[in-house]
């Protein structure tokens, strides 16, 4: 199966932070969902895929090119959607059209307006007077106008109302019916994954913690409940992290069958969401247990 970007080893350090030999791929023809809290890394990541940032050690590539020799190339098959304001304010939408169409080859204007007008977008009104719904919405446009082979997005939900975040879902949903698309798509809103995403890829302090298909995940991950008298120093090394309460324990474990066979029925298991996962690595990626009283 084609991998459409390509992290190998990959290493970027920053005063106070680093992103540590990250390796994953994503695949052609999926929706491939990046999850991590603030301050993980997801965002430099990103950079690091556009070329705004290049690795201090290891490698990035774009449908198998590199680039430092491909980068006009990469660049005109890749949409981007960021969830801050890129434009020029004190243009209209349709001057800012006429600024970025030149750039790209396969520039569909036809496109163009059909979203234009399915998003009711005005294009002689200065971007300066758009909500933050209506700048995601013209970053939207902008993005899908060019056939874009691959759309990365960045918190493209974020701060819109919960109609057009379902409608977004629906229209990259539809953009991916005929296989030839990818989406890397970045959020902390977990629950729009479960909508649309075909894999997840997890980051957490700067290090790549998996990327699974989205319905492994409920293979491998649970929400493991009991007693507080079934713990002790083995058995506490099964889990990801830890919750002590006075009445029992709750915790996550990214080895479902083994802990089943480990517990048996002492214990239940739940379907843990993408932000339990992300709460519990949070607070034991070293296996450290909070207490509660």
């Amino acid at each position: 199966m084609e991998n459409v970007i390509e992290l190998r080893n990959v290493n970027k350090a920053f005063n106070g932070f680093e992103l540590k030999d990250v390796s994953f791929s994503v695949k052609k023809g999926f929706v491939t969902g990046f999850i991590g809290g603030n301050g993980v890394g997801k965002s430099t990541t990103i950079k690091l895929i556009m070329n705004l940032l290049q690795p201090d050690h290891g490698e990035v590539s774009i449908f198998g090119l590199d680039y430092k020799k491909h980068e006009k190339e990469i660049k005109q098959r890749i949409g981007f959607v960021f969830d801050q304001n890129v434009f020029y304010e004190n243009l209209t939408l349709l001057e800012m059209r006429n600024i970025i169409k030149p750039v790209y080859r396969k520039w569909d204007d036809a496109l163009f307006h059909s979203y234009v007008e399915r998003f009711k977008l005005p294009l002689k009104k200065k971007l300066s007077t758009f909500s933050k719904g209506m700048v995601m919405k013209a970053s939207l446009t902008m993005a899908l106008s060019h056939h874009a082979e691959l759309s990365i997005m960045d918190e493209p939900t974020s701060g819109l109302d919960p109609i057009f975040r379902r409608e977004l879902l629906d229209i990259l949903h539809d953009l991916m019916q005929n296989g030839e698309r990818t989406i890397f798509f970045s959020t902390h809103i977990t629950a729009d994954l479960d909508r649309i995403a075909d894999y997840i890829t997890f980051i957490h302090n700067g290090r790549h913690i998996f990327t699974k298909e989205f319905y492994t995940i409920e293979e491998d991950y649970a929400i493991v409940k009991g007693e507080v008298g079934l713990l002790d120093r083995d058995t506490e090394k099964e889990f990801v992290g830890i919750r002590k309460f006075n009445h029992g324990f709750e915790a996550l474990t990214a080895y479902k069958q083994r802990t089943q066979n480990i517990f048996g029925d002492t214990v239940i298991l739940e379907k843990p969401t993408l932000e339990d996962i992300m709460l519990y690595t949070q607070k034991g990626i070293n296996r450290y247990v909070e207490s509660h009283t």
